[in-house]
């Protein structure tokens, strides 16, 4: 593939659309980039070939055009001394100069043109490199920003668990009090108030209904 084919491939190309298509998109872009790089120095290599070309064509038609100006400086001495046969040929070699001056001045014009176009394309290819390392420092973003927010999700899920772990146990421990605090009283003999009996047993539902409650919540996180 030619190196302007392949500019042309790489400036029109839709970065993102690719990025969507490949299976590893970091790797991908990266190569990309590298593409990229790679053509933008051989488009500046021909560019600076191009200008050199420029500089030679220029000298050559400047050295040239003072050949002519000799040979039209010479038709005019044979004249003044009366040799138009000197004239007439020095006229000739003045018109075969003046053609390839032409010639070189057309190749000159088409060489500027050539420069014009190379200078839009590199201007081009660093726009589109810019653009695709932009995608690339965004997608590193997104993924070290996916990943912080996996860590602290996978955080806050084990403190969560934890908590709940604590208040289990801690619900867990009152439930064996007041199991230890009736075993006491049935081996001591020691009687409760009738309200006294009633607020326990309503002390053990909340404690029962919490513990089930917890129970459910360690179940649903399993």
């Amino acid at each position: 593939m030619g190196i302007f084919s392949r500019f042309a491939d790489i400036v029109n190309s839709n970065i993102s659309a690719l990025l969507d298509k490949a299976e590893d998109p970091e790797k991908m872009i990266r190569l990309i980039i590298q593409e990229m790089e790679d053509t933008l120095v051989e488009v500046r290599s021909q560019s600076a070939k191009v200008i050199a070309d420029k500089k030679e064509l220029s000298r050559k038609i400047e050295s040239l055009e003072h050949q002519q100006q000799d040979w039209a400086e010479k038709a005019t001495l044979a004249l003044s001394r009366q040799r138009e046969d000197l004239a007439r040929a020095a006229l000739i070699e003045k018109q075969k100069v003046q053609s390839i001056v032409q010639s070189l001045k057309e190749e000159y014009a088409l060489v500027e043109e050539t420069i014009g176009k190379l200078t839009g394309e590199i201007a081009k290819l660093e726009s589109k490199i810019t653009e695709t390392r932009a995608k690339q420092k965004a997608m590193m973003i997104r993924t070290e920003t996916a990943g912080n927010r996996r860590n602290v999700q996978r955080h806050l899920h084990r403190a969560r668990t934890e908590e709940t772990v604590a208040k289990f146990e801690q619900f867990s421990r009152k439930v064996d009090e007041l199991e230890a605090e009736a075993d006491l009283f049935e081996k001591t003999g020691a009687g409760k108030s009738l309200e006294q009996e009633f607020m326990d047993l309503k002390a053990q539902d909340e404690v029962e209904q919490e513990l089930e409650k917890l129970k459910k919540q360690l179940e649903e996180r399993q």
